[in-house]
């Protein structure tokens, strides 16, 4: 266990320390940050330095990993566009449905042939193990120059995935400590609590606090980045209620996300800009604990059976996405990507830990099997994603397309005027023909910069609520007009 207070502070502190240092890194070379932060969780750890000590029945792991779990499947469900979910419908049901659900149990079926598993065990290993981990993801799908059918099926995958993974795992816990897979009042108990009382109370809570953040608003108003705060806040409230009635918490937080992104889209970007990078530094610092000592134990058990099985789990994905995307119609390159890109990381470690709480005999080798699992896949996808990501120059739109035409001056003749002008594409293009000094900024919020594979030529990126400082740091000409576009 991290052995005291102080020890616990350095730890986080580091995480953040590091993590901000190396992300301007990490953005231009794509190399993997999960992989560094496993090597500083090894260097932190009994083989290195010494300061953290984690053990699979540490109380501080139960709670990093349970927090986590929850910030991952809320931090997916409120980055979801409900309306492009329902608009690309069809790409959704195929990867959330054939595309989850098979390599799931084709996993399984390799579990217990290869390593000789119960039938609830290997269960519990294949649902593990066919969740795509979005942390791994989140810098590829930032990337302009991926496909948008690529970008969105990715997207959805690692954002949902694991709610159709999760009550696989919690119905096959169950099945496991009755000692039988059969129904039972138990089993019943579950279902209730999985498909309507967590649910039910998650949207419960995401409804109850949108409303009254609303209220609040329009009274008082509230801080933005409060407001991100708030998100999270939600996320934990949901969770916790819906545990407090023997419902599950996790499902709880994903539904009230699911609300959130649903009804308020103010607060979802909100959550973007500000509270995404909170969830972000507690998901890195789940890393830098498994890094400590316990993702290497998947080293110890990595005989000829267990390899093998290993190889099958990364590529039963790709075998399974590549015929089953053909009737979604995604064009071949990007169903190649989609099928390509599937990282096992944090989701898989999480959902396998489960068992290991609820005191399942046998879980720990589930651990160990899934451990060398997401090793294998860090190295590969991770290499992979690097590749992909290597700098190969500005992303700019074709000559024929414009900037979004509603766009603002900020010129020294008029920056007192009361209210902004607005200005044509034509306007802009005559300043341009004019040899006028002109800056173009994209200062759309960070979900619409996102999602948008549109960028303006030449345009310079500004998070809305920090254009000073970036104005600064980039020495941008003062007597320029900046024409912005936030559209």
């Amino acid at each position: 266990m991290i052995e005291n207070f102080t020890s616990t502070l350095a730890l986080i502190g580091i995480v953040v320390l590091v993590s901000s240092l190396l992300s301007g890194v990490v953005e231009r070379t794509g190399l993997p940050q999960v992989a560094i932060f496993l090597l500083l969780g090894a260097v932190l750890g009994p083989m290195g330095l010494g300061l953290v000590e984690l053990t699979l029945r540490s109380p501080a792991l139960q709670v990093i990993t349970t927090l986590g779990l929850v910030l991952v499947l809320f931090s997916d469900a409120i980055a979801v566009d409900v309306g492009e979910v329902r608009i690309n419908r069809r790409l959704a049901l195929f990867v959330l449905g054939p595309g989850t659900i098979l390599p799931a149990l084709l996993i399984s079926a390799a579990a217990s042939l290869l390593l000789g598993l119960s039938a609830p065990a290997a269960l519990i290993l294949g649902a593990s193990l066919a969740s795509t981990d979005p942390v791994l993801l989140r810098g590829l799908i930032r990337r302009p120059e991926l496909p948008r059918n690529a970008k969105l099926a990715l997207r959805l995958e690692s954002g949902m995935n694991d709610v159709v993974l999760l009550p696989i795992v919690v119905l096959s816990i169950v099945a496991l400590q009755n000692g039988t897979a059969g129904p039972s009042p138990r089993i019943g108990h579950h279902l209730l609590g999985l498909f309507v009382l967590g649910p039910l109370l998650g949207a419960s809570v995401g409804w109850t606090a949108i409303t009254l953040l609303d209220q609040v608003r329009k009274r008082v108003g509230v801080r933005r980045d409060y407001e991100s705060l708030y998100a999270l806040g939600v996320a934990f409230t949901a969770f916790a209620a819906a545990e407090a009635v023997g419902g599950s918490g996790f499902l709880a937080a994903f539904t009230a996300g699911l609300v959130i992104a649903a009804l308020d889209v103010e607060l979802c970007d909100c959550f973007l800009d500000y509270g995404e990078a909170s969830a972000e530094m507690f998901l890195l610092l789940a890393f830098v604990a498994f890094g400590a000592s316990l993702i290497w134990i998947g080293i110890s058990v990595a005989d000829a059976r267990t390899l093998l099985f290993a190889i099958i789990a990364l590529a039963i994905r790709t075998a399974v996405l590549l015929p089953v995307l053909k009737r979604s119609g995604v064009d071949d390159a990007s169903r190649r990507l989609i099928a390509w890109f599937g990282p096992r990381g944090l989701s898989s470690l999480l959902l396998v830990l489960l068992p290991v709480f609820a005191g399942v005999p046998g879980a720990e080798r589930l651990f160990a099997v899934a451990s060398l699992v997401v090793l294998l896949s860090v190295v590969l996808h991770g290499g992979g994603i690097a590749f992909f990501l290597r700098p190969r120059g500005r992303a700019l739109v074709a000559p024929g397309q414009a900037p979004v035409p509603t766009v603002t001056p900020a010129s020294a003749a008029d920056a007192d005027a009361a209210v902004p002008d607005r200005i044509t594409v034509a306007e802009l293009r005559d300043l341009w023909e004019r040899k006028e000094p002109v800056i173009v900024v994209d200062a759309r919020t960070e979900r619409a910069y996102r999602d948008d594979d549109l960028r303006a030529r030449d345009a310079v990126r500004m998070v809305p609520d920090d254009a000073v400082r970036t104005a600064i740091q980039r020495r941008l000409a003062q007597h320029a007009t900046l024409v912005v576009y936030c559209a």
